[in-house]
């Protein structure tokens, strides 16, 4: 680690969080039961099935938690159904998960990571088991041994304050037993990929203390090949594991120990190349320096272009590693509880991938190292003062991040020679660099308190506020040889919020709720590492939203319905300006608003669908930001703004990563074959309309709308021990981009990014014990 600070803390804080007290109401982790709720297939629940929504804090049911919620449980999770953040889209109603040089970028009704700048912070916080996991490439680990996935839909800006503008995943690992349990999953699919994963665990004595060991390992053939070097790309080799130790110490009292690790090392989030776009694909650094693009390539042959593969002479070199510890204590007396979640978390990365898209060393090595250590303590507690109730809690965060961005720029010389005209000796630059190099420090403190009132039995009142400071600091430099730069980067600032929340809610005689609620989001500001553009102001979001859901009194029918307005100013947003050096500015405002609805039918006692539809109308309402198309007569182009002539009003366009309509099915029907066992058969169609993943709205960073299937048939033996599933997901094999965007200047402005993976599909066997 960088950072003198966190070696003298990393012991300590480890040793903390291993013993330390945390977030979880008892009632909130008991194991996966049977279907219930219109939010999921699986979720987790009580032994009544009832969902219990650990993300809230307030220990309440899905049922009765008066906001937009998906809770999505233990058999959803696993392969062939959701193995990663990237398949949350699929079953959640307006999440879009794509990943851009390994960086999670999740958003929520069009609201997510916006910039590339490296130590920029998502606008969605990612949770496990209550505990922020704040680097977003740290997040596409992968899931096991879970037991729910919790997403809350809007700004969580009360309970959760710093970076949930967009919303919450939360993560919640399965939990040791007072019984001897375990299951074993080996799978081995098309790509020559194979998956293990299992857990066992079980009293050490008695009902006081437990265990529960975990762990999964995955590799995989890649999606493509890098034509030049042979090596793959996007493949996996990647493992896992989990320990948890939970001691009841009294009926009252629970402490619970978790410690994960994981590690990848594989050709993984390749940087494909999807075309020129100003500038012709002759006139690329590497074409005039002699190379062949992917499209080069393929046009020799008369065949037409596989985007899964590289054309590079550098791969796509992924190497990462992430160790956390999380202590969890619960008190709970029945009308109040204390909790408290410690966690300590590490994280480190390197990412290489080629910026040039050729064949030809053009200055285009991308190389991205990233080393975090974090730390965080919450302390929550719950009171049922009868026809009041309350929530508080108070947080501490901090995070220490080294990060380094680092091109060589050799052959830059040569390339302006050709491209200017110049006459500079060809290997001038070759032992520069453009390197963003530095540590950001990161602290921040809030606190929250909430009370809810009983007007009458069936309305009630709820009214909060969080108060949010947050300071960060940052030293390094900024070297950009080829320019002459090489300047200090030493920057910090500070600033506080406070995000109240008003919820006003009715149930009616036959158990629908009705809900109302007014909140308000604040995602902090930015001090990007080794970056010259100034300290980024903090974004702040009013949310407005009606909903409701409830479910016919047979369970035949459930449903849930939202509606929502966002008033976004400062919103945060990233690029690379025409200096080819990466900026984040605040967008002057924009608005969000929109309509989801979730339905589950049960026309049979074996047979179940769920379908999702939502509108999204996000569009800034007033920005200005310079544009890689101005003047070009073959290019769509936009006003100018008064006030700034240069730069052109983007005032109308849509937010990246908001699909206007989204609708998705799911069916399952269960054969029951008597004393032989049974068959379930599961399908789900999911449409996106069409994303544009920049601000310009160009089709050359954009999807058009598409549909992508996945199926399974599932054998389960009389008991329930075993099971043989056979698995497809995208089995259409539809083609579709993750994210794109377009690069600096100094690369021609071309289109890169990642891809959805392609059809894969497989056999699962199972045994639970």
């Amino acid at each position: 680690m960088k950072g003198e600070n966190m070696t003298q803390i990393s012991f300590a804080r480890g040793l903390l969080a291993a013993t330390a007290i945390s977030s979880f109401v008892v009632v909130g982790h008991a194991s996966a039961q049977e279907s219930g709720g219109v939010a999921g297939t699986a979720p987790a629940s009580t032994g009544e099935n009832v969902i219990i929504v650990t993300a809230t804090k307030s220990g309440q049911s899905l049922e009765d938690t008066a906001a937009a919620i998906s809770v999505l449980g233990a058999d959803d999770v696993g392969a062939g159904g959701i193995e990663d953040a990237g398949d949350l889209a699929a079953a959640v109603p307006n999440v879009s998960v794509g990943d851009q040089f390994g960086v999670n970028r999740t958003f929520i009704r069009g609201i997510g990571l916006t910039s590339i700048d490296l130590g920029a912070d998502g606008a969605v916080a990612f949770l496990q088991n209550g505990a922020i996991n704040s680097r977003p490439a740290a997040q596409l680990s992968g899931f096991y041994d879970i037991a729910q996935i919790e997403v809350l839909r809007g700004p969580q800006g009360t309970t959760y304050g710093r970076g949930a503008t967009g919303g919450v995943i939360n993560i919640v690992t399965a939990r040791p037993t007072s019984y001897f349990e375990g299951y074993a999953r080996a799978t081995y699919g098309n790509y020559d990929a194979v998956t293990l994963e299992g857990a066992v665990g079980g009293p050490i004595a008695g009902d006081t203390l437990a265990f529960r060991v975990a762990g999964k390992y995955e590799s995989r053939d890649g999606f493509g090949e890098n034509l030049v070097t042979g090596n793959p790309v996007d493949d996996r080799d990647a493992y896992a594991f989990r320990g948890s130790l939970q001691a009841n110490l009294t009926p009252d009292l629970e402490v619970l120990v978790v410690a994960d690790h994981f590690r990848e090392d594989d050709y993984n989030y390749g940087f494909h190349y999807f075309g020129p776009t100003v500038v012709p694909e002759a006139a690329l650094p590497g074409p005039l320096l002699g190379g062949d693009t992917i499209n080069d390539y393929y046009a020799d042959l008369g065949q037409p272009v596989d985007n899964r593969n590289l054309y590079s002479n550098e791969d796509a070199i992924n190497d990462r590693k992430g160790t956390s510890v999380q202590g969890i204590v619960t008190f709970d007396r029945g009308d109040f509880s204390l909790t408290s979640t410690t966690a300590y978390r590490t994280f480190e990365r390197f990412n290489r991938n080629d910026l040039d898209v050729s064949d030809a060393n053009a200055f285009g090595q991308n190389n991205y190292i990233e080393d975090s250590e974090s730390f965080s303590q919450e302390l929550t507690f719950t009171a049922d003062l009868g026809t009041i109730s309350l929530l508080g809690g108070a947080m501490y965060f901090e995070e220490e991040l080294f990060g380094e961005v680092r091109v060589p720029t050799i052959n830059l010389a040569q390339y302006f020679n050709i491209a200017l005209g110049t006459n500079l000796p060809a290997d001038l630059f070759d032992g520069g660099n453009y390197l963003q190099s530095g540590t950001v420090k990161t602290e921040a403190v809030g606190a929250y308190l909430e009370g809810a009132i009983d007007i009458t039995p069936s309305l009630t009142f709820t009214a909060g506020a969080r108060y949010n400071w947050e300071k960060r600091s940052g030293t390094g430099r900024f070297t950009f040889d080829a320019q002459g730069i090489d300047i200090p980067t030493d920057k910090s600032g500070d600033w506080d919020a406070i995000t109240p929340k008003f919820v006003l809610e009715y149930e009616t005689a036959g158990g629908t709720l009705l809900y109302g609620k007014v909140t308000k989001g604040f995602k902090s500001g930015v001090v990007n590492i080794g970056s010259v553009n100034s300290v980024i102001d903090p974004e702040d979001v009013w949310s407005y939203e009606l909903g409701l859901r409830g479910e016919t009194v047979d369970g035949v029918f459930g449903y849930s319905v939202s509606a929502f307005y966002y008033d976004y100013t400062n919103l945060q947003v990233g690029f690379v300006n025409e200096n080819s050096i990466v900026e984040t500015i605040n967008a002057a405002s924009a608005r969000n608003y929109g309509l989801e609805v979730e339905t589950t039918i049960r026309p049979a006692p074996n047979t179940t669908f769920r379908i999702f539809g939502t509108y999204l109308n996000a569009k800034y309402s007033d920005f200005c930001n310079g544009y890689y198309g101005a003047g070009d007569p073959t290019r769509r182009q936009f006003p100018t703004c008064a006030d700034q002539p240069g730069l052109s009003d983007l005032s109308g366009n849509r937010l990246a990563n908001a699909p206007e309509f989204t609708v998705a099915v799911f069916a399952d029907h269960t054969v029951d074959l008597g004393t032989s066992g049974t068959i379930d058969l599961s399908a789900d169609l999911n449409f996106q309309d069409e994303v544009f993943f920049t601000e310009f709205n160009n089709r050359d960073a954009r999807q058009e709308a598409f549909a992508m299937a996945n199926a399974s048939v599932t054998y389960r033996s009389p008991d329930e021990r075993w099971s043989v599933a056979v698995w497809g997901k995208n089995i259409f094999d539809k083609y579709a981009l993750a994210n794109t965007i377009v690069t600096a200047p100094l690369y021609g402005f071309v289109s890169v990014g990642s891809l959805r993976p392609p059809r894969t599909y497989g056999v699962t066997l199972g045994i639970d014990f």
